[in-house]
């Protein structure tokens, strides 16, 4: 399943999350800029590196990607999901969430794979947070989403049942991935995107949302 849309309206711009797919893309487009022996110089040396934990590499980590698959997909997902998140918690609360959410998705990810020498680049852990969040304030909104079995078709489904579908992949591949040494080779960081997802669902009920939202009706 794949996200195009969703119906919940938001009722303020998105300063904060255009400003973070502005940042992603620029990052992007100067590593792809680059000759491949100085690129993945410039991946080892600000990605997140378990074996080689530094905390300033958690940060730098979070704005970098491997390939146009990996941020086009990311930047999409955090621009469906993430105007309605700045929406509900303000701007500036907003960017802490986020990067709260990805320091806690990397630091899941570095513990069930504390031995990798793999660079861990990319933005999900913290978009995770971001639908976490979604799910739990607009459980019944409905996201346009695209189908892929023989025929593509597109259906509307509630944000509670995709984002728990999602959930529940990105765990079991997490759990699947453990004792398994390809895992230590590279792939996709699923412990990441389980870490960034739970906590995001703890942030938005501690950090609380803006008090005009409390008064809005929501779009069923």
């Amino acid at each position: 399943m794949f996200p195009i849309r969703d119906t919940q309206p938001s009722y303020s711009k998105p300063v904060v999350t255009a400003f973070i797919i502005a940042v992603n893309m620029l990052v992007f487009l100067y590593e792809a800029s680059l000759d491949p022996y100085t690129q993945n110089a410039f991946i080892d040396h600000y990605g997140l590196v378990p074996i080689h934990f530094h905390i300033s590499a958690i940060f730098t980590s979070m704005f970098m990607h491997g390939g146009w698959l990996h941020v086009l997909g990311n930047m999409w997902f955090l621009w469906i999901f993430g105007d309605n998140i700045e929406d509900i918690l303000g701007h500036e609360k907003y960017l802490v969430f986020y990067l709260l959410c990805g320091v806690v998705a990397a630091l899941t990810q570095v513990f069930f794979n504390f031995d990798s020498r793999v660079p861990m680049v990319g933005a999900s852990g913290a978009i995770a947070g971001v639908m976490g969040a979604y799910m739990v304030k607009f459980p019944q909104a409905r996201i346009v989403t695209l189908i892929f079995v023989i025929f593509i078709f597109f259906i509307d489904v509630p944000a509670w049942l995709m984002l728990i579908y999602w959930f529940g992949v990105q765990f079991l591949s997490g759990v699947g991935s453990i004792g398994n040494s390809a895992a230590s080779q590279g792939g996709t960081a699923f412990f990441a995107h389980v870490g960034g997802f739970l906590t995001g669902i703890v942030l938005i009920n501690l950090m609380g949302t803006r008090q005009r939202y409390t008064r809005r009706d929501l779009y069923w």
